[in-house]
């Protein structure tokens, strides 16, 4: 008889023990060594708890279910729960003993599979009487697909149209079966092919597709996964003649099946994979598990979940949605199911799991127990003036992360050809032609190498194309051997009078008057490795704007957003510009930000939506407007002059008086002498190069992200020809290419030891930090005449975001009747998350700045806000502009109380030189500003940390190693608080003194602990940045 000692039972650690008949009676768990004695774990003895105050948990599956990881995950987890004690009931005892000799247990979690006598677990709970996880008698239910069907139809759960053939002597009606070459007639009802033919029995993994004739016929025979296959075809195209089936319609998905796995009715994670039906070959990634793919699930979804879990009174339940024509409809139920590698929803799971046993059961032991309080079951949190509201939108813009130099080449193409690609792609509708897919890539590849053949056969002939130029064109489109939209592409635009490229000296003997169209190469800006990491952890840091995440960057990771996310009231769409770069910053950050796990690629595939519609995300930044033209000549005319800066050069170049601007200025002083210096760094790096690649040593050195020594020769050689021209005057446009790549070189290459790379760096950040900003407008009209013709989709789709949030908008919300335990039914938290480019961002501050959201000369903290923005001189890689709308409902609707919003931004990461001019926040309180002397050294994040450190001791030891230096993480900027505008809440340096949140587990991170980057600067573990 399987029996607990006295000494295991008495014992106030938390474990979980495993039944005779496996490892023995007695063998620990959850973190526990096999050399602690009895006598050891009872040393401490002031914190024993009583016998009769366990709550005993008991396991009752399969050995292979039981011990599996996910099993095992949860159940040390579970363990942490001072008054819970796990016990598993071998395989040996559950399939040999009777159940009068089980151990006796409180709380049974018992499941169905292969072996497992569920017969013997069903009289075992009559005997007991414990508190059932998953209900017993409803498993036997489990198993015939049939009254699964038929439970769902009673629930108005969306199934399939299906039909049973039940092959049964007692019931003749229901075996009838008339089959035809395309289609099979069950009991009446038909089913033209492609059709699904199920056993019966949930056990029969063997599910037939058929297909008709003129598909080719045949079938899809789908079974349980065996190495790589879930699948093979066969050429047999006639249903099976004996055994029943249900035979249901073929539903047209978009290749994924989608696996739901419940925990209570109110939480469900949601992922999907590649369907068994398309070739039968099981994607897996470089550790060879197969591929999921993380799921958004729809408002009617989440209604399904819960329908399906107290249906069939199933806590832990797994079930198989299809997604065709716009519908979800459930094609199969599980039963218990566990998800795979993911331990944020282990975490979940544990905590639901004991909040349910302790919540039903503790009463019965005298145990004093109430659900502790979540911060993020209401999404109430203190806003910057200290009041508490319920956070209701966060929308937030972001740039890209670290890339690769972009590089581009332009140039004028007359040949018959181009105008025919132009014409073929639909280019004379608006003018303008983007080519990004490879079939376009190797059109314009195919022409190009056509074009050099003929100019070698015949060097004089009627080509006009420059040979130079489409030497360059086929080198870039011949590079990496493969094509790819997401590292190159080409964009032609058509000119009706002709045009001359920019960077071009004029022609004096060629008047152009004939139509041609300007072709501009782009290659290159890739995200890079270390891009990746900076979104994912900026995703990460994200969580800490919502409930339940305050202060909890560093600490357990299944923090707020993560929980309201998986429990229906969070409402997220993540959008990005269909640049590549952006588009995979963007899946990183959902990575962080979700806790996901896996690869890229499945994550923006699934959930990142390509935004390249009325402009909202995309910008065409070749094609100006005549306000640009006139900034960019205005521009070049002052930076050609070859004398001091003068007081009307900078009333000319600085009429904002922006600080950084102004700092640029100084620097420079002579524009023209600073280019000819930039001119002789560019040459001697070139130099140094070159030399490098005569040294064998050097010549098959690998740079970052495999780049080689000839193609950063390459990419510099070009700023080379084309920074100065001919006529001795410098093409001012090339300045922050320059900066781009000589940044990228110190940063990622530092190692090669180039000289003049620093001198370099310094002077043309001095030069583009004036370049960069004024080609958006020098003077504040000029700034928004163009920032609006640059964001003005997105202002409006931002204005509807803000609008919606208070509107009643049933398909983003759980419905009422369904939210039962939920504070305030169908409220949702909505999350927009636009990832753009630099051009964007520019655009929006210059909207907020300039735009007259509030009146600078009557608000102090507006002021302080503005003075901050005029002193950042560089929009970084991963800068943020995050708007957050709260609402307090005790205000009356129509009050400008009711509503509250916060302006945060951070200028993204650090750069890679110290700059001493960087702004720095103060811990500017406005609602004590009579005391703002003692108040403003009180504000920063180190304070803060080491206040909290001191005040929660049990945060403060360290149980694991340190993450790697992580370089270019975003930088930490001060934080602010603030004070009421109307309904306008206006934010610049900040501070933050938010309450911890409720956490399960005990941190194992300090709080104190900064993630230092690579360049130095500290990583800010509570926020992200200051506010406006």
């Amino acid at each position: 008889m399987w029996s607990l000692t006295a000494s295991e039972i008495e014992s106030a650690t938390p474990r979980f023990f495993v039944g005779a008949g496996d490892e023995g009676l007695g063998t620990q768990g959850a973190g526990m060594s096999m050399e602690e004695s009895e006598s050891e774990l009872l040393e401490d003895e002031e914190d024993e708890v009583p016998l009769e105050r366990q709550i005993i948990v008991g396991i009752c599956a399969m050995t292979k279910k039981s011990k599996s990881k996910p099993m095992t995950q949860i159940l040390e987890r579970l363990c942490r729960f001072d008054y819970l004690t796990v016990i598993i009931l071998g395989e040996d005892v559950i399939l040999n003993e009777p159940v009068e000799n089980w151990p006796s247990c409180h709380c049974l979690i018992s499941f169905h599979s292969k072996g497992f006598p569920l017969d013997k677990a069903v009289a075992y709970a009559k005997l007991r009487n414990p508190f059932l996880i998953n209900d017993l008698t409803m498993q036997y239910y489990i198993q015939d697909r049939r009254e699964v069907y038929r439970i769902l139809q009673e629930e108005g759960i969306d199934l399939p149209r299906y039909a049973v053939l039940n092959r049964d002597p007692a019931r003749p009606e229901e075996c009838n079966l008339i089959e035809g070459e395309d289609q099979v007639e069950v009991n009446g009802a038909v089913f033209p092919k492609p059709f699904v033919e199920k056993p019966v029995s949930a056990e029969d993994h063997n599910v037939y597709i058929y297909y008709p004739s003129t598909a080719g016929g045949g079938s899809q025979r789908l079974f349980r996964k065996i190495g790589s296959r879930s699948s093979v075809y066969s050429p047999e195209s006639s249903v099976r003649k004996t055994g029943s089936y249900i035979y249901e319609e073929f539903m047209p998905t978009d290749g994924t099946d989608v696996k739901v796995y419940t925990v209570g009715p109110d939480y469900a994670h949601a992922e999907a994979r590649k369907s068994p039906a398309l070739d039968g070959k099981v994607e897996r990634d470089s550790e060879g598990k197969e591929i999921r793919y993380p799921v958004m699930l729809t408002a009617m979804e989440k209604l399904v979940a819960r329908k399906v879990c107290v249906a069939f009174k199933q806590t832990v339940c797994g079930f198989d949605l299809l997604r065709a024509n716009g519908h979800s409809f459930v094609c199969d139920v599980n039963g218990f199911s566990f998800v795979k590698n993911s331990m944020k929803y282990y975490d979940d799971c544990a905590k639901i799991l004991g909040n349910t046993i302790m919540r039903e059961l503790a009463p019965q032991f005298q145990i004093p127990w109430s659900i502790p309080t979540e911060a993020e079951d209401i999404p109430i949190v203190p806003t910057t003036s200290g009041t508490m509201m319920e956070l209701r939108c966060v929308i937030a813009i972001i740039r890209h992360g670290d890339r690769t130099p972009k590089q581009k080449m332009k140039m004028e193409v007359t040949h018959p050809r181009f105008f025919a690609l132009f014409e073929k792609h639909g280019g004379y509708k608006t003018g303008k032609l983007k080519l990004k897919r490879p079939e376009q890539l190797q059109e314009v590849l195919d022409i190009t190498r056509l074009l050099l053949g003929e100019l070698e056969k015949d060097p004089g002939g009627e080509i006009e194309e420059k040979t130079g130029k489409l030497e360059q064109l086929k080198t870039v489109l011949e590079m990496y051997g493969h094509f790819s939209g997401i590292n190159r592409k080409v964009q032609l635009t058509y000119y009706p009078h002709g045009t001359r490229v920019s960077n071009e000296e004029p022609d004096q003997h060629r008047e152009i008057l004939s139509p041609s169209l300007l072709l501009v190469l782009k290659w290159g800006g890739e995200l890079t490795p270390d891009g990746r990491v900076q979104a994912e952890e900026l995703g990460r840091a994200f969580r800490c704007m919502y409930p339940g995440g305050q202060g909890d960057y560093a600490g357990f990771p299944g923090c707020g957003l993560l929980r309201l996310h998986s429990t229906y009231r969070h409402d997220l769409k993540i959008y990005a510009s269909d640049e590549g770069r952006v588009q995979m910053t963007a899946a990183a950050f959902a990575k962080g930000l979700l806790a996901l796990e896996g690869e890229l690629t499945p994550i923006l595939v699934q959930m990142v939506k390509s935004a390249n519609m009325n402009g909202l995300l995309d910008s065409d930044g070749d094609s100006l407007s005549s306000c640009q033209h006139r900034v960019k000549a205005r521009l070049h005319h002052i930076l050609q002059q070859n004398t001091p800066f003068g007081p009307g050069d900078y009333e000319q170049l600085a009429p904002t008086g922006s600080l950084s601007l102004l700092n640029s200025m100084a620097i420079i002083q002579n524009p023209v002498e600073i280019c000819n210096q930039v001119f002789a760094l560019i040459e001697n790096l070139t130099h140094q190069i070159r030399e490098r690649l005569q040294d064998p040593k050097s010549a098959d050195l690998q740079l970052y992200h495999s780049e080689t020594l000839e193609l950063m020769l390459q990419r510099w050689s070009k700023l080379e020809r084309d920074f100065r021209q001919k006529s001795g005057r410098f093409d001012i446009s090339k300045i922050p290419d320059i900066y781009d790549c000589v940044k990228y070189d110190v940063q990622h290459n530092g190692s090669l030891g180039l000289q003049g790379t620093s001198e370099l760096l310094r002077l043309s950040k001095a030069l583009a930090d004036v370049v960069i900003p004024q080609e958006y407008g020098i003077s504040r009209e000029e700034k928004l005449e163009i920032a609006v013709g640059f964001c003005l989709p997105l202002l409006r789709k931002i204005q509807l975001d803000l609008q919606r949030t208070h509107e009643d908008e049933s398909v983003n919300k759980l419905h009422p009747l369904y939210s039962r335990g939920v504070l305030s039914p169908g409220r949702h938290v909505r999350t927009r998350l636009y990832f753009t480019s630099e051009s964007h961002v520019h655009s929006l501050l210059s909207v907020f700045r300039y735009g007259g959201l509030l009146d600078e000369s009557q608000d102090v903290q507006w002021q302080r806000a503005l003075a901050y923005l005029s002193a950042i001189s560089e929009l970084n890689y991963m800068t943020q502009i995050v708007i957050m709308l709260y609402e307090d409902n005790t205000q009356d609707p129509s009050s400008e109380e009711r509503f509250h919003v916060e302006l945060h931004f951070s200028p993204g990461v650090k750069g890679v030189e110290e700059d001493d001019s960087a702004p720095a926040g103060c811990g500017f309180r406005p609602a004590s500003s009579e005391n703002e002397e003692l108040q403003k050294d009180k504000g920063s994040m180190e304070d803060l940390c080491r206040s909290k450190g001191r005040d929660e001791p049990d945060r403060v030891l360290q149980t694991s190693p340190q993450p790697p230096e992580i370089p270019g993480l975003p930088r930490r900027s001060p934080l602010i608080r603030n004070r009421k505008a109307g309904s306008m809440e206006v934010l610049s340096e900040t501070s933050s003194s938010r309450p911890a949140s409720y956490r399960l587990f005990q941190s194992s991170r300090p709080p104190t602990e900064m993630k230092q980057s690579g360049l130095g600067r500290p990583f800010a573990p509570v926020i992200l940045a200051p506010s406006l």
